[in-house]
């Protein structure tokens, strides 16, 4: 009887030391990478910008590999080549990302709270990628996060965030906090579209059982781009909680056909 389970605490804690010790690697092996790519930028700021994308992509890529999550994407069709947007989803844990920004086809930034800007090297590459850091303390600063997010909009990159404002810890999937609205002002401004993410299951990769990193279904959904400009006043008016019901309907839909 104990054999399996003792069995699965060894594979949970091989893994989650495989995935420290390469992205402790890559982190180190990458800072020769970071200087010569100071000079590219003086060069081609546009070779610059992708090559650090998918240096950072490929980096991804490998932590979801290693993490054994086997992830199911709807709707990559759904997302644009030709044009930013603006991706918003539910959070549930820091694997939402690793899932999700290593398959984006283009340039796209996150927000993310302000405490990650204090990782040495991790800060660096998210500066470099367009990630802006928001303090959900400093209504000031919060605004000037949204104010160059709309300007990363217009020059072309896309920008993802998650309107909850923080990681939901509550285990349940289907369960939400409100989306606030001040999230969909850069999709106000820009006119450029919004996507809505559905994230279902990340927990059980890491979170559930911290921490030991398993194997585990995941199901990423990529909603259909709606154009701000296109919503009714009252859609308008509750942007924020009408995102959210669209987001929790993926949710549902996905939850009964993968999980039941």
């Amino acid at each position: 009887m104990l054999a399996p389970l003792f069995s699965a605490i060894i594979e949970g804690m091989l893994r989650t030391i495989v995935t420290i010790l390469f992205v402790v690697i890559f982190l180190i092996l990458s800072l020769p990478f970071l200087l010569i790519e100071c000079l590219v930028k003086h060069i081609s700021p546009e070779a610059y910008d992708w090559s650090q994308l998918r240096v950072v992509q490929w980096g991804l890529r490998v932590v979801a590999f290693l993490s054994g999550a086997k992830t199911t994407y709807i709707g990559l069709e759904n997302i644009p080549t030709d044009e930013p947007v603006l991706f918003i989803g539910n959070h549930q844990s820091i694997f939402d990302i690793v899932l999700t920004y290593g398959i984006l086809p283009n340039k796209t930034g996150f927000i993310s709270k302000d405490g990650m800007k204090k990782v040495p090297v991790i800060a660096t590459y998210m500066n470099r990628i367009h990630c802006l850091f928001l303090s959900r303390d400093n209504l000031k600063e919060g605004l000037k996060v949204i104010t160059q997010a709309i300007a990363y909009v217009k020059e072309g990159v896309s920008m993802f965030i998650y309107p909850e404002g923080h990681r939901n810890k509550s285990g349940d999937p289907l369960k939400m906090d409100e989306f606030k609205d001040g999230s969909f002002k850069i999709a106000q401004r820009t006119g450029c579209k919004i996507i809505p993410v559905a994230t279902l299951n990340t927990p059980a990769i890491f979170e559930s059982h911290f921490p030991a990193i398993k194997k585990a279904k995941v199901v990423i959904e990529f909603g259909k781009p709606v154009s701000y400009a296109a919503l009714t006043p009252e859609e308008r008016k509750h942007v924020g909680s009408h995102f959210r019901g669209i987001v929790l309907e993926m949710l549902e839909n996905n939850l009964n056909k993968y999980y039941n």
